[in-house]
């Protein structure tokens, strides 16, 4: 048996005739044709119709199609697998986030992805819109919140949880806060897509809504970070990008047993049989250094 013969038999009639067949695999016309017509005499029967307009596929050559159309699928499966485990990653990684994940935390992420990947090239989609990865292109997604697509393998990386952050300077020379009340009498720094008439916190099964007036608004997670680093007032953001603020002392958590809402955070990316080396390098690293910054602050 020559599965060569098979396999040019799939080509010709996927491609539509024996010329379009031959550019794809790269063969003359007439050695594609002289396999068809081996096989055809190995098997005992017509395959193929020849016209000069078109190619019919004759009853035992629909047959032979649909059987030998899926064996070869399964044979360049096999074959792609085991490529696949013998590649470095490499090619370009597309991922998207959303805006407000934080700068420095995909930065390192990258970084680090290269460094131990240097044929790897990344591309970081950042943006507040869902995107279909299948239909855009994409290799995977960081998302928070509820999935709403379940056909989706979704590796959770933790929980993205919303605190209140201020400078020391800025409390040292501002009114002590004990309850969430007291934030009327502050400056209060706030993320509009957030909201923009107050913050809802929570502390256990309490739940308080905290009306503002007078605050000071900014669609961008960074620069809200900023300005509460500056002292210029109480500041609602996510625990995971004042990590290192709280270290250092530069930032102080305010009414820590207040928090507002946590999302669930994921690595996602499309169900398929066998993932690329660049895949796997991307999951295996988001999980090492991801998992830490969204632990429990606590």
């Amino acid at each position: 048996m020559d599965f060569n013969e098979a396999a040019v038999f799939v080509k010709v009639v996927q491609a539509g005739s024996f010329s379009a067949a031959a550019r794809q695999l790269q063969l003359p016309t007439s050695t594609v044709s002289t396999r068809v017509a081996r096989l055809e005499q190995r098997l005992g029967v017509t395959l193929l119709q020849r016209t000069t307009r078109r190619l019919n596929l004759t009853e035992a050559g629909r047959a032979y199609f649909a059987h030998a159309s899926i064996g070869l699928g399964y044979l360049l499966e096999a074959e792609a697998a085991l490529d696949a485990a013998r590649q470095k990653p490499q090619g370009r990684l597309r991922v998207t986030a959303p805006a407000d994940l934080g700068d420095s935390l995909l930065a390192g992420l990258v970084q680090r992805l290269q460094q131990q990947h240097p044929a790897l090239e990344v591309e970081l989609i950042l943006t507040d819109r869902y995107m279909d990865l299948v239909a855009e292109g994409i290799d995977a997604a960081i998302r928070t919140g509820e999935l709403r697509d379940s056909s989706l393998i979704a590796k959770p990386l933790g929980m993205a949880r919303w605190a209140m952050f201020a400078s020391r300077a800025y409390l040292a020379s501002s009114p002590r806060l004990q309850q969430p009340q007291d934030l009327n009498q502050h400056r209060c720094l706030q993320f509009s897509p957030m909201g923009r008439d107050g913050w809802t916190l929570r502390r256990g099964e309490d739940i308080m809504t905290i009306p503002l007036t007078g605050s000071t608004m900014a669609n961008s997670i960074g620069i809200v970070r900023n300005m509460a680093l500056n002292g210029q007032g109480v500041a609602l953001l996510p625990t995971y990008i004042c990590k290192t603020e709280l270290a250092i002392g530069s930032l102080e958590r305010v009414l820590p047993q207040w928090q507002a809402q946590a999302d669930p955070v994921h690595l996602v990316y499309p169900r398929q049989r066998f993932m690329p080396p660049k895949l796997l390098a991307l999951i295996d690293m988001a999980q090492a250094e991801l998992r830490p910054w969204f632990s429990d602050p606590a």
